[in-house]
């Protein structure tokens, strides 16, 4: 079997990181058009989602979500959250695959005892069903939240700007300060609300 991985808001300044990955055939996917998820409108990802949670109840694929908080990721550095989530997916799915792909170009430093395997794909969510589907399930779990943070931080454009440091998120920054949410080690100064 084979496990396709990616992740979702590794570069944003607030919320959690989201690692998925997801198990199975590739032929198990065609049906559903499945792209990057970069390359889908919020309610398609949405809507894949739900089929691909479907897929799983019916146990045609299987899947596994980590989330990095913001305070793991202060702590622990951006890098090391990535390595300690790759490797949660492949020890939790150990017993049935031998193979993971990871989109990307670095493991982390993470390897493999033989006969499993870790091996990376540039443009992975573009190019292998299994990591796009792993693509829009990380990138749906991280819109929730963000959704769910923008009820709580109306202030702050979550719901738009889905923790990403755009201007006017930095500008809010300025003006309200933090929130327990936003990632203090990803620094922020006066000169990127200008």
């Amino acid at each position: 079997m084979l496990c396709g991985i990616d992740e979702a808001g590794r570069g944003c300044i607030c919320g959690s990181m989201f690692m998925c990955g997801v198990l199975g055939k590739e032929e198990n996917l065609k049906h559903l058009n499945i792209k990057d998820s970069k390359m889908l409108s919020e309610s398609s990802r949405q809507d894949l989602a739900y089929k691909l949670v479907e897929l799983a109840q019916k146990e045609n694929i299987a899947y596994h979500i980590v989330e990095k908080n913001a305070q793991e990721i202060d702590t622990q550095g951006l890098s090391a959250c990535l390595k300690s989530a790759l490797k949660e997916i492949t020890e939790h799915f150990s017993t049935n695959t031998c193979e993971f792909i990871f989109d990307g170009n670095t493991t982390f430093g993470l390897t493999l005892q033989h006969p499993k395997v870790l091996r990376t794909l540039v443009k992975g969510d573009s190019k292998s069903l299994l990591i796009g589907a792993a693509s829009i399930l990380a990138k749906v779990a991280k819109d929730t939240q963000m959704h769910e943070l923008d009820k709580i931080y109306p202030h702050y454009g979550f719901k738009t700007n889905k923790g990403y440091g755009t201007k006017a998120h930095i500008q809010a920054i300025m003006k309200y300060g933090y929130t327990p949410f936003h990632r203090r080690s990803f620094a922020i100064t006066p000169s990127f609300a200008l």
